[in-house]
C-alpha cells in the first residue's frame, strides 16, 4: 500500500467512527465518512489532475468534526466563526498526525494543512479548488435540506456569500448540478 492509500484509509477509519449517520443508497453510513467520499468524488470530477496534497486535504476536510460540536461555542455569529476556525485547526492537526505516521515530509504536511485551512482563497489555486469543491458538495448534497429549514431570504443571502467565494469554473459546475426548481429559483434570485 502506498503512503497515499494508507493516509486515505486512516482518514476513512477516523471518519467511520462518526456516531451520526446519514442514509445513502438505501443504507446508513457515518455522516463524515459519506461527506469525505462525496468530497473526493466531486474533486476528481471537477479537477481530475489535482495534487496528492489536495486529494488528502479534501478527504480530511471534516475529519472527526463531530468531536467539536457547534454548541461548544456561543450561539451567535462570532461564536460560529470561532467554531469554524477552531475546526480547521483541529482537522489540520489530526491529518498532520496521520501524514507524519505514514511517512510524509514536513513540506507535504504543511501544504495539506494550508489547504485544509483554506488559506488564501482567490490567490492560491489549491485553496480555491478546495473551496469550490466544498461549495459544490454543499449545493449538490445538502442545500435542499438546509433550504427547507430556513426562510428564502436567508438562503438567498447564503447563496450570495457562497457564490462570492467560488471561481468562474466553480460557478459553471454549480449551474450544472441537478437541483429542484425551488433551489434553482433561489439561486437565480441570489445572482440578480
Amino acid at each position: 500500500m502506498s503512503k497515499f492509500q494508507e493516509a486515505i484509509q486512516r482518514i476513512d477509519q477516523k471518519n467511520a467512527e462518526d456516531p451520526n449517520v446519514e442514509k445513502a443508497n438505501g443504507k446508513e453510513v457515518p455522516k463524515e465518512l459519506l461527506y469525505s467520499q462525496r468530497m473526493t468524488d466531486k474533486l476528481l470530477d471537477f479537477h481530475p489532475q489535482c495534487s496528492e496534497e489536495l486529494q488528502i486535504a479534501v478527504r480530511a476536510q471534516h475529519i472527526c468534526r463531530w468531536k467539536v460540536p457547534r454548541d461548544t461555542y456561543p450561539m451567535n455569529r462570532v461564536g460560529y466563526l470561532k467554531w469554524r476556525e477552531g475546526l480547521k485547526k483541529t482537522h489540520a492537526a489530526i491529518t498532520d498526525g496521520i501524514l507524519e505516521e505514514v511517512g510524509y515530509d514536513k513540506d507535504f504536511r504543511d501544504r495539506v494543512s494550508f489547504l485544509i485551512k483554506k488559506k488564501q482563497i482567490k490567490k492560491d489555486e489549491g485553496s480555491q479548488i478546495m473551496e469550490d469543491v466544498v461549495c459544490l458538495v454543499f449545493m449538490e448534497h445538502y442545500f435542499e435540506e438546509f433550504a427547507a429549514k430556513h426562510k428564502d431570504e436567508k438562503i438567498i443571502d447564503i447563496v450570495k456569500k457562497t457564490w462570492a467565494k467560488m471561481s468562474p469554473e466553480g460557478h459553471e459546475a454549480a449551474m450544472k448540478l441537478p437541483l429542484s426548481k425551488h433551489s434553482e429559483t433561489l439561486i437565480k434570485e441570489a445572482l440578480k
